[in-house]
């Protein structure tokens, strides 16, 4: 099939405090849209406040999928998202509707994009020796030795980024090959689509950081610590655990535990929300045929809408 034949569908990306939520929305009202989230985050029940959550009045506005669909002691991957949305959108297309992807979760984007390689499943054993080493060195001397087998992988992953360093030395341990050199040979292909790739990026990114400390902020006035509170009562929960090293429930873990005073909460929380604001726009700066628009043009709604109107019409 032809790209030009290929069924629409439309991701919108961006970073953190960007407004893809209520753009999303928004749009659903003048679209066939419906809203398919891409947020590693929001995919997690009674995680709420931290992961501004669309809430329930804005849920009703507009049709959401991938929202709130695992308990936090639970594990969810890019393979398991590619495993939903590659049901989710031939079934909205048989409805005759346009799945809209936005979130922030830039590695999955790309692995809906371009597919996923035949990677080893995960092994216990050898999880556990890679554990064993990072508390013996630390996760920055892991990270060090993948930069050494596997430079490309190392390059785009944090040094203290526990979960993606593992999978990486794990790959390279139970196969003898790379991560990377894996997915070069052995991607699959993507789905039948024609994504259409459009990127909020903000004109004024010292606009961005103050959204982003006004929004933490208004998190922990919404009662973000009391939330994670409840989630370690209700869950055996560990701070290893995808949803608990998500930013800002990281921060409040170590808050609730001690190591952190209110004041430091809420500097390190802000600051590891941009640094994530950071990564995403670097993510984005990679990403091949995207539209670009000003977040924080007053009149991105009439510029995003006259744009995918002249992309999905038949």
């Amino acid at each position: 099939m032809g790209s030009s034949t290929r069924p629409p569908a439309v991701l919108l990306m961006g970073p953190t405090a960007s407004g893809k939520t209520g753009l999303a929305v928004e749009l659903a009202q003048r679209f066939p849209f419906e809203i398919v989230n891409v947020d590693s985050a929001q995919v997690y029940r009674h995680m709420d406040i931290g992961t501004a959550k669309p809430d329930r009045r804005t849920l009703e506005r507009a049709s959401h999928h991938l929202i709130d669909i695992v308990d936090p002691n639970e594990r969810y991957s890019a393979a398991r998202f590619c495993e939903d949305a590659n049901t989710l959108l031939p079934e909205i297309h048989a409805r005759g509707n346009i799945a809209l992807l936005t979130g922030g979760t830039m590695l999955y984007f790309k692995a809906l994009t371009e597919g996923l390689s035949g990677l080893p499943a995960a092994d216990p054993d050898t999880r556990l020796v890679i554990d064993t080493l990072a508390q013996e060195s630390g996760w920055p001397a892991l990270h060090a030795e993948l930069t050494r087998i596997d430079p490309e992988t190392a390059a785009r992953l944090q040094p203290q980024d526990a979960q993606r360093v593992q999978r990486a030395l794990e790959v390279f341990y139970l196969t003898g090959h790379t991560m990377s050199a894996l997915i070069a040979r052995g991607r699959a292909k993507g789905p039948p689509y024609r994504m259409i790739a459009l990127a909020l990026q903000p004109g004024d990114r010292s606009v961005l950081h103050e959204r982003i400390a006004q929004r933490f902020e208004i998190m922990l006035e919404l009662g973000l610590i009391g939330e994670v509170r409840r989630l370690r009562e209700r869950f055996e929960l560990n701070a290893s655990l995808p949803s608990m090293r998500t930013v800002g429930y990281r921060q409040t873990w170590q808050y609730l535990d001690g190591e952190l005073s209110l004041a430091e909460l809420r500097e390190k929380g802000i600051a590891a929300t941009r640094q994530l604001a950071k990564r995403q726009l670097t993510w984005l700066r990679s990403w091949p045929e995207v539209k670009t628009f000003d977040c924080l043009d007053d009149q991105v709604l009439e510029q995003v809408s006259t744009f995918i109107g002249s992309q999905i019409q038949p």
